[in-house]
């Protein structure tokens, strides 16, 4: 970043970092940034780990210029992106510069597969699409950072919102880079909740799912017992067999049942969640 800054005098950069609940040395690291360069840095450090979506939200709160760019502190969002991005931003043509991974190089190939298939069935599912490799790292205007406030909905999904608000945005691909420091807490598990969560929040088709199914299979059932009735109807002596077929169509119909039950029961959870009104975050520490 101060190789950003002085290669470029075109704005002047002020800094929000937002300590989410860490257990490392980040917290004495930015006290000791803010009281070197009170002017430039500031943080917001949590009560406790309320989650990436939390500590974006928190840090879009807090900032206050004309331009808002949200990047990652392990600089696997390349910084030196920026002065492209705001070039392209000061053409009046963008309200948003995102960026987007050209490649998944060095991620666990299980990963990348669901990944990608996330962005294949969201965007079938939802009508708001999502670039597929699409980041976090974006710059936007002030215009957009407030519309992104506006919705203060408790579960959030932010690439969802980036793109639900709407604004011309333009992306920028990159190649995937390693870590430079860390590792990360993000495992297959969070990642597919973090996908349900995704799709829960931009789209109701999978409670259709659950209608359909039932038609489907109530559908098959009538189509059944009426061939049942003609068959008896015709063979008066034979006996209806296939006890085993019988017992696997039960099984299906249950797995659904069971399945559609978890579908509901998760946007119920997403009610729940919102209504209680709490609050997205708990400030310990804001300089």
């Amino acid at each position: 970043m101060t190789k950003v800054k002085n290669d470029s005098n075109k704005f002047k950069l002020e800094y929000w970092f937002v300590d989410d609940g860490s257990k490392d040395r980040t917290y004495p690291v930015l006290k000791e940034l803010q009281a070197a360069h009170p002017d430039e840095v500031h943080y917001i450090t949590f009560s406790r780990n309320f989650g990436k979506e939390s500590a974006l939200y928190a840090g879009l709160n807090a900032v206050t210029g004309d331009y808002t760019a949200v990047m990652d502190v392990d600089l696997q969002d390349p910084p030196e992106m920026l002065e492209e991005m705001f070039d392209l931003l000061e053409t009046d043509e963008y309200d948003c510069v995102g960026t987007a991974r050209m490649d998944r190089e060095g991620e666990n190939p299980i990963i990348s597969f669901f990944s990608n298939g996330f962005y294949g069935v969201i965007n079938k599912m939802s009508q708001t699409k999502i670039i597929p490799g699409a980041r976090d790292y974006r710059l936007m205007t002030r215009q957009m950072v407030d519309s992104i406030l506006s919705m203060t909905e408790y579960n959030r999904f932010s690439k969802g919102i980036f793109s639900w608000v709407g604004f011309r945005t333009k992306y920028l691909p990159y190649k995937n880079r390693e870590r430079v420091a860390g590792t990360t807490s993000w495992n297959f598990w969070k990642l597919l909740k973090y996908a349900i969560t995704g799709i829960i929040d931009f789209t109701e088709r999978p409670l259709m799912f659950a209608t359909w199914m039932g038609i489907f299979f109530s559908g098959v059932s009538v189509i059944a017992i009426i061939g049942i009735i003609i068959r008896k109807l015709i063979y008066p002596l034979s006996s209806v067999t296939g006890w085993a077929s019988m017992v696997s169509i039960i099984l299906l119909i249950g797995g659904i049942q069971l399945l559609s039950i978890g579908i509901l029961g998760e946007y119920i959870g997403k009610i729940f969640l919102e209504v209680k009104k709490r609050p997205i975050y708990i400030i310990r520490e804001k300089k």
